[in-house]
């Protein structure tokens, strides 16, 4: 792997600076380090909820569920994030944080945060039938045209190919809609309890439109797919490194795309899901059309 850029501390580049005096009002300076054409939507996600967190005050509550909705891209460098307590409760907090620069309307994220009570434990979902992380390939190779090695996203991750193929290479065919990434940070990130940090799950999160490529398949079309929202559910904790981000790109018509992406970890303890909506910009080529469904 021959990445230029030293990896970065996600915990660190999302920490905010409190307003003197306004335990409701932050201010951030947000790096170039998570960067694809701008600022990932799920680090800027992440700043917003650690935000959240901080005007909560209350460790025991902890991220449950968030809905990022980004009404202009987020520039890298100095923004102000305003969190709103929409509801207090015993069992949950409800958030509504604004993530912005002075004259945009940038981003908003409202968020749950709750305490664990009693209830049922039933597993409704099978984790895909995928080698684990020490048996994949590194995504991360250097082959003279990876585009992985251009964005410096990807300079703070370990990235291993769990299905799916190499979409850059001369070899690769369509396929169907689906990707499939063992992510690890390179810089670990850990809560106060050791616990893989849940508010770090967004960045990983946000990498579905790689779902849409594969399907794309190879021809002269290349898009880009920015996020126009971000959800992500998280129903469990794990202490390992690891995770599998399985995304699925359900639709893609008219200029936009839904997709989904369920997360995992080693052992096969569903971590959280999520969804999103993407805006197709178009770069070169014409649009293809494909039913995917019979690659499945």
């Amino acid at each position: 792997m021959t990445l230029p850029w030293a990896p970065a501390d996600l915990g660190v580049d999302i920490a905010p600076l409190r307003t003197p005096g306004d335990d409701h009002r932050y201010t951030l300076d947000i790096p170039r380090h998570w960067d694809f054409l701008f600022p990932s939507g799920g680090v800027v996600t992440s700043a917003a909820l650690r935000a959240a967190e901080h005007a909560i005050g209350d460790p025991s509550y902890r991220l449950v569920s968030a809905t990022a909705m980004f009404c202009e891209p987020i520039h890298a460098g100095a923004v102000a994030i305003d969190v709103e307590i929409l509801r207090a409760g015993g069992a949950a907090v409800q958030t509504r944080t604004h993530l912005r620069t002075p004259g945009q309307a940038g981003a908003q994220v409202i968020a749950t945060f709750g305490r664990d009570r009693a209830g049922p434990d039933i597993r409704g979902a099978a984790m895909p039938d995928v080698p684990p992380p020490d048996r994949c390939p590194d995504l991360l190779a250097d082959d003279g045209k990876n585009p992985h090695l251009k964005a410096r996203f990807f300079a703070n991750v370990d990235v291993r190919l769990a299905c799916g193929a190499r979409f850059w290479t001369p070899d690769f065919t369509a396929g169907p809609a689906r990707y499939a990434r063992w992510f690890r940070y390179r810089c670990p990130q850990r809560d106060t309890a050791g616990r893989f940090d849940r508010l770090a799950l967004a960045p990983i999160a946000d990498t579905m439109p790689a779902a849409l490529t594969h399907a794309v398949g190879p021809g002269p079309y290349r898009f880009h797919a920015p996020s126009l929202d971000l959800t992500v559910h998280v129903v469990d904790d794990t202490e390992r490194e690891w995770v599998l981000v399985s995304a699925y790109a359900r639709r893609a018509r008219a200029g936009w795309a839904i997709g989904e992406a369920e997360l995992w970890d080693d052992t096969g303890r569903l971590l959280a899901f999520a969804s999103q909506a993407m805006y197709i910009r178009s770069i070169s080529g014409d649009p293809p059309v494909r039913d995917a469904t019979e690659m499945t």
